[in-house]
């Protein structure tokens, strides 16, 4: 299994981006997906999720602005963030979980239930 993400970069606040994260190794339909972030200092955060019905769950500070999608036939995750402020300022992440659904529960236990990480890509958003 490999996880290998791309799209970040630097954009001014309120600009959009958008991350995707390939895969290899097994099919999104049967796992549930997530997007995770650490920003400089701080713990790494849940901030989106997937599974396989494409029921999707967003952490607080992003629902409403960021979209976390799967296009199945390329076996690819995304995550389109909108109208970005300068704390969604981090490292981000995609992970995979063996589970087709993804577990309910606090962020740190559906992070705590991933199985496959990417190495991450760097999101600076500036004022």
């Amino acid at each position: 299994v490999q996880l290998v993400e791309s799209g970040g970069g630097s954009v001014q606040a309120g600009g959009s981006l958008r991350l995707s994260c390939a895969a290899s190794g097994f099919t999104y339909s049967s796992y549930c997906m997530g997007w995770f972030r650490q920003a400089p200092g701080k713990e790494r955060e849940g901030v989106a999720i997937i599974d396989g019905d494409d029921s999707t769950s967003y952490t607080d500070s992003v629902n409403g602005r960021f979209t976390v999608s799967t296009d199945k036939a390329k076996n690819t995750l995304y995550l389109q963030m909108n109208s970005l402020k300068t704390e969604d300022t981090a490292m981000y992440y995609c992970a995979a979980d063996h589970d087709r659904f993804c577990p309910g529960g606090s962020w740190y236990f559906v992070e705590s239930h991933m199985d496959y990480w990417c190495k991450g890509t760097l999101v600076t958003i500036s004022s």
